[in-house]
């Protein structure tokens, strides 16, 4: 039987959603052990977490600089193979620059850098360090946003003409109308969250989407950004115009103030002979539209679907997969890297759509900035 890969855990303690899921997905396909790690800036509260979660804690450290001295003196077969980044933004990049120069595999959170100048340099870090780098765009593991891609390339909805994602949250608002309150809320903090709430949390995700169903670049965007106080510092909701080229145009949507919503994200690809719509509240359905037909409605599990979207599907049809699912694909697919076996490049989120969405986010503030302006991201 091929050994576990081990796994350690930065962040991601306590009540952490994000933990949870990261926990639950390493687990799916038996690929991974968890050992240890720093779930909490505290090591007490570390430990006690760990034993919770029914770890030993003579592998839980103090911060990553005990950890990485650790691991590195025991033999290899026994130290942690691969890293996972929970932390909150600002530590993404201090954290993984050190894994990879210590030639720890890392998977990291999104966005995967507070700037994109920091993006940048932990792509030459990988560069140098020969390790496997994941970026956990979550959405791109369902089963059938994998379809929807394989569709698209195949030529299935033909040339692609419109491109429409709306990213919708109300959960601010619990928080945005009372001053000293959202003081409080780390995604509002720009010392911990970066130049951007809703773009660099939220927003992120629908630019990833897009890119990775439609294979197209985002080559230009126009911004406007809603602050909705003067005295909050961080954008919450914003428009942001899309140009792939002169005859391809998109937009996304993206809103953390869209009372009553809870995660509304739905992403819509047209193209010359159909169009093709999916929502991550109701991911087991990917729509298929074509002029003079009725709706087609594709689900997951079934032989109509490509290699790529059954790969990714763990129960029969009529099984709702959902975000855990999604997560534990993306964890199967770095798996398969480390371990150095066959897998499909759409398997998992490369550090280049990090760095794509960290120049993203920075471009979409300066166009909102600079009067609400085109701007070229990199190519």
């Amino acid at each position: 039987m091929t050994s576990k890969i081990k796994l350690g855990i930065l962040g991601g303690g306590g009540d952490s959603l994000i933990g949870v899921l990261h926990r639950v997905a390493s687990s799916m396909f038996d690929r991974y052990e968890l050992i240890g790690g720093v779930f909490n800036p505290e090591l007490a509260e570390s430990k006690k977490f760990a034993k919770e979660v029914g770890l030993r804690t003579d592998r839980i450290y103090k911060d990553v600089d005990s950890l990485i001295d650790a691991e590195k003196k025991l033999p290899e077969e026994e130290r942690m193979q691969v890293i996972s980044v929970l932390t909150p933004n600002f530590l993404h990049f201090p954290m993984a620059k050190q894994l990879l120069e210590n030639g720890f595999n890392v998977i990291c959170e999104k966005p995967l850098t507070t700037t994109y100048e920091e993006a940048k340099i932990l792509e030459k870090s990988l560069q140098q360090s020969n390790t496997i780098f994941a970026v956990t765009y979550t959405y791109t593991g369902y089963p059938m946003v994998r379809q929807m891609r394989e569709m698209i390339t195949a030529g299935e909805i033909g040339k692609i003409q419109k491109v429409d994602v709306q990213y919708y949250q109300g959960w601010i608002n619990s928080v945005i109308h009372d001053k000293a309150k959202r003081s409080t809320v780390w995604r509002l903090d720009p010392k911990r969250a970066g130049i951007s709430s809703c773009v660099g949390d939220i927003g992120t995700h629908a630019f990833n989407m897009i890119e990775f169903v439609s294979g197209l670049e985002v080559k230009e965007i126009l911004a406007d950004l809603n602050y909705l106080y003067k005295d909050n510092k961080l954008d919450i909701d914003g428009t942001i115009l899309l140009r792939f080229s002169d005859y391809v145009k998109g937009i996304i949507r993206s809103s953390q103030i869209a009372t009553g919503e809870e995660n509304n994200l739905t992403v819509s690809i047209y193209g010359e002979k159909g169009g093709l719509k999916w929502e991550q509240e109701n991911p087991n359905c990917l729509y298929l539209l074509e002029d003079g037909h009725p709706i087609r409605v594709l689900k997951p599990g079934h032989i109509y679907n490509s290699k790529l979207s059954l790969d990714g599907t763990k129960l029969p049809p009529g099984h709702p997969e959902g975000i855990f699912d999604s997560m534990g694909n993306i964890y199967k697919g770095v798996a398969k890297a480390i371990k150095k076996e066959d897998y499909n490049p759409a398997e998992f989120p490369t550090i280049r759509d990090g760095v794509r969405g960290m120049d993203f986010i920075e471009k979409t503030v300066e166009s909102h900035k600079n009067g609400n302006v085109w701007v070229k991201l990199d190519q």
